[in-house]
């Protein structure tokens, strides 16, 4: 009785699904790249608009509220591409090390998120002790 390993028997197949999966990763970090590049661009926008207003800290927590959903939206995009690549991953040690910046990522997204909702939950009006 023949047993069967586990994984693909098959090299084409195999090296097929690492291109692919290769391939996806790459695609999700350059579209994560290019939401951050938006997210910069639109934070130089939003400054620029409020020139007179820098001293108005909702002004500024409007600025960074948007700039902090881009940054989310990457984080994310980033996470899918280290799952992606610990399929492809033929070491215990990559995996580790896949493992270890997808634990990051997700604590950086955890954070940021829980920020963000506090100041979207904070009224807009809310001024600093120093300047009421």
């Amino acid at each position: 009785m023949r047993t069967r390993r586990a994984g693909c028997d098959d090299p084409a197949m195999e090296a097929l699904l690492k291109s692919v999966a290769e391939t996806v990763a790459l695609g999700c970090e350059l579209i994560a790249i290019g939401m951050l590049g938006v997210g910069a661009v639109e934070v130089l926008v939003g400054l620029a608009m409020r020139i007179g207003r820098w001293w108005d800290p909702s002004a500024k927590r409007r600025v960074w509220l948007r700039f902090a959903a881009w940054i989310l939206l990457s984080l994310e995009l980033t996470l899918a591409a280290d799952i992606v690549r610990t399929v492809i991953a033929p070491t215990w040690s990559q995996i580790g090390q896949l493992a270890a910046i997808a634990l990051i990522r997700t604590f950086l997204n955890l954070f940021l998120e829980r920020d963000v909702e506090e100041l979207s939950a904070a009224p807009a009006t809310a001024r600093a002790p120093a300047e009421r």
